[in-house]
């Protein structure tokens, strides 16, 4: 950056720069839609709206209909009502003769009035019923398919992102409800004005019309401005918002506090919330000066339609009634244009939310695990890698790279390495999460692949280093571990004490139903050890074949390290395969085979005490860790 740029962004300097939404060429292509081309959308909208609508709550959706339809009969046979008041008025009788024969109409105006409203308050009562159960109809749609995405999607920073967006689509569903019925009432409203104005004289029913092309015009230019402007600053506000959890979360407290982290964090806070005001400010005088000049061209066009009107009446080519009951007509069809144009523009804007909802779910559908497939015995005697190679989307080169191995039931395997070696993608493909992207891995036999990985999940349980702290009481900890059978209460005792964990539980305030989340009212802290208590009492309880344990005791102290080491070769000795990832190489003495990695390639294989003594990488791994504690 050059000294004259001035210094550097708040983006720059604690996320590495400004992140920017690389919006796909479909995407940018729906921002530039015209006016007709959303007009021509519209009933799509609509029919997307009714299809969510008709799944969440049927009766509430047909009663929602059923009112709209009700209010435009009503407008339009209110309006109809009117012209024969106004001719009844207006007829060359005595007063009280056009008094006495307007009552009738009189009496249907006020009873279409009357109905009006009485369908008005059906629908916002079935529309308040409807618009929560379409948005939770909406976020179940996807959160069902996500939680089947497969791993390589999860962690893919551009699905994320795109998860992300189509949560607002969830709630942007919601709204669509409100904003379908706004338009369905103006439009059907706005039909009633348009039929009236048809019967009087034909030529004013393009008048209407006239009035409606600036505003749309308006309408979605002031969409497509909001929408860009909200994706192009979306992860600035992410990152925002990120400041504001560091300056506040109990995590980050100590260091905020010691660290005097907090004033430095905050100033980058106040840089990057001054930059979105500036953001809004520019977007709200972009906006005013579109509605600006949508309204003055909305405003010429109703003077040509008045004066229109006025010219048809001094030609008598309309009698005086039917000049008043069009007047009221143009100005109720105004105002019900006006209505449709304002709910458009907000059914459009959240409709582009929307369609990140629906892109998000085909997203989802895409990267599924495939269901079904070939069953893999239960449990697995034998798992083989053959020339097993794994790149990440987007690497330049592979995590793993011709990986050959076999484990075998009951064994406890190690995998030893240093960081970035590829030990935990080989426990990602080992559990079914990633397929590898060369060579075959089998199950006795079953290629991954062609298996049905729901049942090689069945046979897995997982204790990673970065385990689910899950914001629940202690026995749903333990019991998620198999959630079919979570309500045993004997099983998840039996899985605590094999644990070790059973003193930690006694000494809770409310034993196995204390909340261990101290966000909430009445929740508890617990250390990092205690929590990894309560994971290996999750995996036991799991009773799995296959136990993959990444760094499983990093958090426990040495007399504690060593009971679970203990735990873990009693889970072996009952004939579960162990796979343990670890740094501490003391720690792989009770291993039968250990596979030692370097730059994603097994560099050695063999029983702990062979590799020992052979003088490779092992034993100078195993050599350095020793030489610090000979130093003391």
């Amino acid at each position: 950056m050059s000294k004259d740029s001035g210094p550097p962004s708040s983006e720059d300097v604690l996320f590495g720069g400004r992140l920017k939404y690389a919006a796909a060429g479909h995407e940018m292509a729906r921002l530039r839609v015209s006016f007709l081309a959303m007009a021509r959308r519209l009933p799509t909208l609509v029919a997307d709206t009714t299809r969510l609508g008709w799944a969440a709550d049927r009766t509430a959706l047909i009663a929602v209909a059923l009112a709209e339809a009700g209010q435009g009969v009503a407008n339009a046979a209110g309006l109809l009502a009117t012209n024969q008041v106004l001719l009844r008025l207006f007829a060359a009788v005595p007063a009280p003769d056009r008094v006495y024969h307007a009552l009738p109409s009189l009496a249907l105006v006020a009873a279409a009035s009357a109905f009006t409203a009485v369908l008005a308050a059906v629908s916002l009562a079935a529309t308040g019923r409807l618009e929560p159960k379409v948005e939770r109809t909406a976020t179940a749609q996807l959160l069902r398919r996500v939680i089947r995405v497969e791993l390589t999607a999860v962690e893919d920073p551009a699905f994320r992102r795109l998860v992300d967006s189509a949560e607002l689509g969830a709630m942007a569903a919601r709204r669509m409800v409100s904003h379908s019925v706004g338009v369905i009432n103006a439009v059907i409203s706005l039909g009633s004005s348009a039929v009236v104005l048809a019967l009087l004289h034909p030529a004013l029913l393009p008048l209407l019309g006239l009035i409606a092309v600036p505003k749309g015009w308006g309408t979605v230019r002031s969409a497509r401005r909001s929408y860009l402007s909200l994706q192009a600053w979306l992860d600035h506000t992410r990152q925002q918002n990120l400041l504001a959890t560091l300056l506040s979360q109990r995590e980050s407290a100590r260091e905020v506090r010691v660290h005097a982290a907090g004033q430095y964090l905050l100033d980058h806070f106040e840089r990057m919330t001054e930059s979105s005001g500036r953001e809004q400010t520019r977007l709200a005088h972009a906006q005013a000066a579109t509605s600006l000049a949508a309204s003055a061209l909305a405003g010429i066009a109703t003077a040509l339609t008045y004066a229109a009107l006025a010219m048809l009446l001094v030609r008598e080519a309309v009698p005086l009634a039917a000049a008043g009951t069009a007047v009221l007509a143009i100005r109720n069809g105004t105002a019900n244009l006006r209505l449709m144009i304002g709910q458009v523009n907000h059914l459009y804007e959240q409709s582009l939310f929307f369609l990140d909802l629906r892109r998000a779910v085909k997203e989802a559908e895409r990267h599924a695990i495939p269901p079904g497939g070939a069953p893999p015995p239960y449990p697995a005697e034998r798992i083989v890698f053959t020339d097993v190679g794994y790149t990440y989307p987007g690497a330049e080169r592979p995590a793993l790279e011709k990986v050959n191995l076999t484990i075998r039931r009951g064994q406890i395997v190690a995998l030893v390495g240093e960081n970035g070696s590829g030990k935990t993608t080989l426990a990602k493909l080992l559990s079914g999460l990633c397929l590898p992207t060369a060579g075959t891995i089998h199950w006795d036999g079953v290629e991954v692949s062609e298996a049905d990985r729901e049942q090689i999940f069945q046979q897995v349980a997982l204790v990673d280093q970065d385990f689910m702290r899950w914001p629940f009481t202690v026995h749903t900890n333990i019991g998620i571990g198999q959630p079919w059978r979570a309500a045993d209460r004997e099983g998840v005792e039996r899985s605590t004490a094999h644990a070790g964990a059973r003193r930690l539980v006694d000494g809770l305030p409310q034993g196995f139903d204390t909340l261990v989340a101290r966000e909430f009212s009445g929740g508890v802290e617990l250390s990092g050890g205690q929590w990894q208590r309560l994971a290996i009492a999750r995996a036991h309880f799991r009773d799995a074949p296959l136990l993959i344990c990444d760094e499983p005791t990093a958090a426990l102290d040495a007399r504690a390290e060593i009971e679970a080491f203990e735990q873990i070769r009693a889970l072996a000795d009952a004939g579960h395969t162990i796979v343990l990832i670890t740094h501490r190489l003391a720690s792989v003495r009770h291993a039968d085979v250990v596979h030692v990695l370097r730059e994603g390639r097994l560099v050695e294989q063999g029983p702990p005490a062979e590799l020992l003594h052979s003088g490779g990488c092992f034993a100078d791994l195993h050599s350095l860790q020793a030489a610090q504690y000979l130093k003391i």
